[in-house]
């Protein structure tokens, strides 16, 4: 029999310390296979939804093996969160029965449960050594992907399409699913290809009478297609299946590391750039002490403190150490906002701003504000050339066709939000009621707001609830913040509070402009770092063990 019980500070500290006890081989398997889940998850989060999902599985196997082992349910205690949390997703499910298109409203529940990662998260991490570890972990994983974006924006991707044959399966034209010259060709069936020979024979490759499907880099923006064209035998035996002339790669596009799309990369790259942000400030403010290790308990004092020449080794080992690790995370921070300028994401590049000048204000000082505030600049200044360089004409005024086509949905989604202002439309049965509901044009998109669209689809009571519960984790981000501002030995735990409290900003402010919180791969490191702080607040309460 199972039994569920509420974590005891002072039983989970009797098990951290029971070393005459060790944990049998079981557990500690079930343990290991839980957080190296999490280790996964870290490194895939910034890349693959699929990956992401997967490491997670595992997490959530090792959790429950642990629950089958020791027979309890450990059910992490209430916070703030909660309660918001059930009543926005018991109102998700209401607006899903009471959609105008039940079955494609009652599917979408189920990304909406993934707020369930955060209850996994506090579940496992148990300390804040491993809340930081994962979190470094990530950084690292998602500077990597910025360091791959620059080589390949310099390497170049695709292919640049300069001549099309008549007899081409691509020759139509664009507005019909075709590609035009000066298109630029990167995926054809969701395989990468830099080459017409690649092209070629990812056709070859192709089932025959399946239809053919393209990534494109088309007049500045990043396009999906699925041509009328189909793959035939005569297509595949073909000596240049696609018709098409092109020598060169693609330089005039925007970063996505090794994602599928920009705006996912950019905006899980901004939560990141904080996170980093913060732990290099609170290393920089702690540089002098040489406090850096977050050591709740003082087990070194007794006996390292016997010889002073030991001592002021230590020290001096303790504040190099501090010192490596701030250039570490400003490196990072660096990359990080590179990363995002390369993406050419107008909203995030803002959004990042707002993220970095909250972290700023609340830790920088002097030299430090400066330095920050100056990468910050060169950020948007990089951004700006990067958004002219690689979208339509006017997208830096916002006078491009793309800004005009998000302000004229959303515009039409305000309008009729008070015709259901309750329980809204229903999540994605827009779909099926796009030119019915009077939305312009034929591509079917959402209203790249995160409050417009919770409104729309879930009703105002839904926004509100979205609402208190972004309130109700700022309360505790900036109190646990607060509480570890003064701790020398808490530098990482006060990096990873810090930097959290620029992310929640800079995601508030994207979410004006973009529809973040219905991106899978953003809510997911959404959850994640809601449960990683929380129990890293948690923990100071219960003076958590570190070591």
């Amino acid at each position: 029999m199972i039994h569920l019980t509420r974590p005891d500070p002072t039983a989970d500290a009797d098990l951290r310390h029971a070393s005459t006890k060790p944990s049998p081989l079981p557990l500690r398997l079930a343990e290991a296979t839980a957080f190296g889940g999490l280790l996964l998850y870290a490194v895939f989060a910034p890349h693959s939804i699929a990956g992401a999902w997967i490491a997670l599985s595992i997490s959530i196997l090792g959790w429950l093996a642990r629950t089958l082992v020791t027979r309890r349910a450990r059910i992490p205690r209430r916070t703030p969160l909660d309660l918001p949390l059930w009543l926005f997703y018991a109102w998700s499910i209401l607006s899903a029965l009471l959609s105008a298109e039940p079955r494609i409203s009652l599917l979408k529940l189920i990304s909406v449960s993934s707020f369930l990662i955060f209850y996994v998260v506090r579940a496992l991490v148990r300390t804040r050594r491993a809340a930081v570890v994962l979190a470094a972990l990530m950084i690292a994983s998602g500077a990597t992907g910025a360091l791959w974006s620059v080589f390949e924006v310099a390497r170049g991707r695709g292919v640049v399409i300069e001549e099309i044959a008549v007899d081409s399966p691509f020759a139509r034209d664009a507005s019909h699913g075709g590609i035009t010259a000066g298109d630029s060709v990167w995926r054809v069936g969701g395989r990468r290809v830099n080459s017409v020979t690649e092209i070629d024979q990812a056709i070859r490759d192709a089932p025959a009478g399946e239809p053919l499907k393209l990534s494109l880099f088309s007049q500045g923006e990043q396009v999906e297609r699925v041509l009328d064209a189909r793959v035939t035998d005569e297509l595949k035996a073909s000596a240049s299946g696609s018709g098409l002339r092109g020598t060169r790669r693609a330089h005039r596009f925007r970063a996505s590391g090794w994602t599928r799309h920009y705006q996912t990369f950019a905006e899980t790259l901004q939560i990141l750039a904080q996170l980093a942000l913060g732990f290099a400030l609170a290393y920089w403010q702690r540089r002098r002490t040489g406090h850096s290790s977050d050591s709740s308990d003082s087990r070194n004092n007794d006996g390292d403190n016997r010889n002073g020449s030991d001592s002021s080794n230590s020290g001096d080992g303790a504040r190099a150490s501090s010192r490596l690790r701030c250039a570490l995370a400003a490196t990072a921070f660096v990359v990080l906002a590179a990363g995002i300028a390369l993406t050419a994401m107008r909203t995030v590049l803002v959004a990042f701003a707002v993220g970095a000048s909250v972290v700023a204000w609340r830790a920088a000082r002097g030299r430090a504000r400066f330095v920050v505030a100056a990468v910050v600049i060169v950020a948007l200044s990089l951004g700006a050339f990067a958004v002219w360089r690689t979208r339509a004409e006017g997208a830096l005024r916002l006078q491009d066709e793309s800004s005009r086509l998000r302000l004229a949905v959303a515009r039409v989604a305000v309008a009729r939000t008070p015709s259901h202002p309750i329980f809204g439309h229903g999540m994605d049965a827009v779909k099926e009621h796009w030119t019915e509901w009077g939305f312009p044009g034929d591509v079917k998109i959402h209203t790249h707001s995160t409050p417009i669209q919770l409104a729309f689809d879930r009703g105002l009571p839904a926004l509100l609830l979205w609402l208190w519960l972004l309130a109700a984790f700022r309360l505790v981000l900036t109190r646990g913040e607060r509480s570890l501002r003064a701790d020398t030995n808490a530098a990482s735990a006060h990096g990873l509070l810090l930097g959290a409290t620029g992310a929640l900003a800079g995601f508030f402010a994207s979410s004006l402009v973009n529809y973040n919180f219905g991106d899978a791969e953003v809510a997911l490191v959404l959850w994640w770092l809601m449960g990683t702080v929380v129990s890293v607040v948690e923990g100071r309460r219960e003076t958590m063990n570190d070591e």
